[in-house]
């Protein structure tokens, strides 16, 4: 448990597991490799968590669904690669191999199943591991990421759940420019993307003064960090983004929580320890029960040391299923 609370909400908290989510991946050499499931797994059952989290199944997600964000072209283009199961899906960084189609489907799916629960009520949060691939865009593979689950979860909030305004807060250390190019001109979708200064990391997008065009000006929010950043300077930039959620007043808020902003990971350069996420997730929490009717949901995004992420992901879910 995280220090000082001792309370836990009354519905449990839904956590997606299963060989399906374990199953997206690209290679045991790979930095997105298939063991990242277990060891978030393996952590999170030695929190002795008990009757506060409910394990829940994954499920598909159907064509139309997948197209709620990504075009007729890019969808079918990616199950003639599945098929094929050679090459690219982009420009080297995401591999294709048989029956990627599928798994990516069942990230999406599962994704959508995790919005069901919580605004069904069946569950207070949601927390999906494999998930939060926030690089693919409405036309294109980029980063490890095939189909965008969190641009089409906000897209199927507004089209089968009837919500409005939403908000997606993103703290993995590569900026989310697959949801933020995809929403960049709507005003309904509020953004907001702490992440390492894109001069230093892939993929190179999310600078300060990029807040939206049109009439979406000022609803997003990119907060570069320098290199070598660590948890005071994560506190400091947080109270930009939770001022900025609170002023928003949002209906739904999708928290990706990449891991891969803590210190040690392979690929990146920040510092944060758990703590940050566990920070970012009680003040989410917060903002939901305020605004949301407590209806948050996470997906685990980047980390590639497995320790980092098997603890930070933790972190979030102790603190989803804490009650204030």
């Amino acid at each position: 448990m995280a220090p000082g609370s001792s309370h836990m909400r009354e519905n449990p908290v839904f956590v997606y597991k299963g060989d399906a989510l374990a199953n997206y991946g690209f290679g045991d050499d790979h930095p997105f490799g298939p063991d990242r499931h277990e060891a978030f797994q393996v952590e999170l059952a030695e929190a002795g968590l008990g009757s506060a989290i409910k394990y829940a199944g994954t499920r598909r997600a159907s064509v139309e669904e997948l197209s709620l964000f990504h075009s007729a072209d890019y969808i079918e283009f990616i199950a003639k690669k599945s098929i094929e199961g050679t090459g690219f899906l982009d420009g080297g960084d995401t591999p294709a191999y048989a029956g990627i189609f599928e798994t990516a489907s069942d990230v999406v799916g599962t994704t959508l199943a995790a919005v069901d629960a919580v605004m069904s009520g069946a569950a207070t949060r949601s927390f999906t591991p494999i998930a939060g691939l926030h690089h693919a865009g409405r036309e294109h593979a980029a980063g490890f990421c095939v189909f965008n689950d969190c641009g089409i979860a906000l897209e199927y909030l507004r089209q089968k759940h009837g919500l409005r305004r939403i908000a997606y807060v993103d703290i993995d250390a590569h900026h989310g420019d697959g949801v933020f190019y995809g929403f960049e001109d709507d005003p309904d979708i509020i953004f907001a993307d702490l992440h390492e200064d894109g001069r230093y990391l892939y993929p190179g997008t999310g600078a300060a003064a990029e807040t939206g065009k049109g009439a979406a000006t000022g609803t997003k929010l990119n907060i570069p960090m320098p290199p070598g950043a660590g948890d005071d300077a994560f506190n400091a930039a947080w109270q930009r983004v939770e001022a900025y959620i609170d002023a928003a007043a949002p209906e739904f808020i999708i928290m990706q929580c990449g891991a891969d902003s803590l210190e040690g990971d392979p690929i990146t350069h920040l510092c944060y320890t758990e703590e940050a996420h566990a920070l970012a997730a009680r003040s989410l929490c917060r903002l939901a029960d305020r605004h949301c009717d407590g209806r948050i949901v996470g997906t685990g995004g980047g980390g590639y040391n497995r320790r980092n992420l098997a603890r930070a992901w933790t972190r979030v879910v102790q603190s989803f299923a804490e009650q204030d």
